[in-house]
């Protein structure tokens, strides 16, 4: 964020992926959030002590089920530290965008390898094609710093033997300091330069191998792979595997025991509709938030030049103006609205319907405290968040001018109560 502020260029490069792992962190703080407001954890633990009681006075039950909830949590007890070591590495991987590098030339010494010049040739293409564009939203001092941060979490938060040999190695030499290590990793490899990189690709297939095969980025990259490999995935696969297992015999028994309980069908992979009411929601003691926003809310938080809350010049002035159309509702403009409808992740962009199929929003969010309806959806405080039909259509007509499109929809007034 302190990068982009100051670089007009970083901020371009990196506002999606800056989004994109905010977006994350504040789900997870929801997520906490609503579980801690609807004491999910004591609902959860009172569950399951009335399925083991259950259980125990049944002696079929208690000679089938009886060690479920007790193999269970050893299972997860034991998966906690390799889900550790799975996390770092997956993160380390995908964020830190040198090893994005590393990996696609590392894929050219694998098809080398596997299928000779001919398959080096093929991957060689869709390299070539991939990293201009990555290197469009790449800035290396941001990089650098994020290696920075990640490598001493992924050191320190972990078991010593699932760490790189080498990355512990290169940290001995620098007598632990990451910053250091930081500045040593990315002085000693060029490959975060385009114009460098590109340049070398264009070497033959035995020369550009060999100067992967090389690279310490590269040979770095692959250390934490094999690391990672040898020991972690094989018994974490293992592990999550009897996990799975156990979780069905669980669901299994939960449907014996709690015969008066009806259970979600699997609807994976299938069209599912749900439904709710518009209303707000009490968040926590005297904090309560209404069902309705409007255009003044986002004149209230508007700042000039912030990435994140400017104001077009167009629609302040139809603002100033109350320029709406005929998509006011009493001299304001409608913007987003929140209802009690169970929605998840893959939800943004669905249609919402009123009671007579109406289009009347699109969903694209949850509120804060709800977002652990995934865990725990309670109709008290999970809301799903829908930007207006009557937004969409103003900014289509009266901001982008777009009439042509309004004159291809049929607009339904909405009917007033009782009619």
């Amino acid at each position: 964020d302190g990068f982009m502020r100051k670089d007009e260029q970083v901020r371009i490069q990196y506002a999606a992926k800056y989004a994109g792992i905010e977006n994350a962190y504040k789900k997870w703080k929801g997520e906490v959030l609503g579980l801690t407001r609807t004491n999910a954890l004591d609902k959860k633990k009172s569950y399951e002590t009335e399925f083991q009681k259950r259980v125990n006075a049944n002696p079929q039950w208690k000679t089938q089920h009886g060690n479920l909830l007790a193999d269970i949590s050893s299972a997860y007890a034991e998966l906690r530290p390799y889900g550790f070591a799975r996390d770092y590495f997956n993160e380390i991987i995908s964020k830190i965008e040198l090893f994005t590098i590393a990996a696609q030339l590392n894929s050219l010494v694998t098809a080398y390898e596997k299928a000779g010049e001919q398959g080096y040739n093929q991957r060689l293409a869709q390299v070539k094609e991939f990293l201009p564009e990555f290197y469009k939203e790449y800035s290396m001092p941001v990089d650098k710093k994020v290696f920075e941060a990640m490598m001493a979490l992924y050191v320190k938060d972990q078991e010593k033997h699932n760490v790189s040999s080498q990355l512990k190695e290169k940290l001995m030499m620098v007598a632990g300091d990451f910053e250091k290590l930081s500045d040593n990793i990315y002085e000693e490899t060029d490959i975060h330069s385009e114009t460098v990189t590109m340049g070398r690709l264009n070497q033959t297939a035995a020369d550009m191998v060999s100067f992967i095969k090389n690279n310490p980025t590269v040979r770095l990259y692959n250390d934490i792979l094999k690391t990672y490999q040898v020991q972690v995935q094989g018994r974490l696969n293992e592990i999550q595997a009897r996990i799975n297992s156990l979780q069905r015999s669980y669901m299994q028994a939960q449907m014996e025991v709690f015969k008066e309980k009806k259970f979600y069908p699997d609807a994976n992979s299938t069209l599912r509709i749900t439904y709710g009411n518009v209303k707000g929601y009490e968040a926590r003691d005297a904090v309560k938030f209404d069902y309705y926003t409007y255009l003044d809310g986002v004149m209230e938080k508007y700042k000039a030049g912030d990435y994140e809350f400017d104001v077009p010049g167009k629609l302040r002035e139809l603002y100033k103006n109350k320029d709406y159309g005929q998509y006011a509702a009493k001299g304001k403009l409608p913007v987003c609205f929140i209802a009690a409808n169970h929605t998840t992740g893959g939800n943004s962009g669905s249609p919402a319907l009123d009671a007579n199929g109406n289009l009347i929003g699109i969903n694209f969010d949850r509120v804060w405290e709800g977002t652990m309806s995934d865990i725990n959806y309670d109709p008290s405080i999970c809301r799903n968040i829908m930007v207006d039909i009557r937004y969409i259509l103003f900014i289509i007509d009266k901001y982008a001018g777009a009439t042509r499109l309004i004159n291809e929809m049929k607009l339904v007034p909405a009917k007033k109560k009782g009619a």
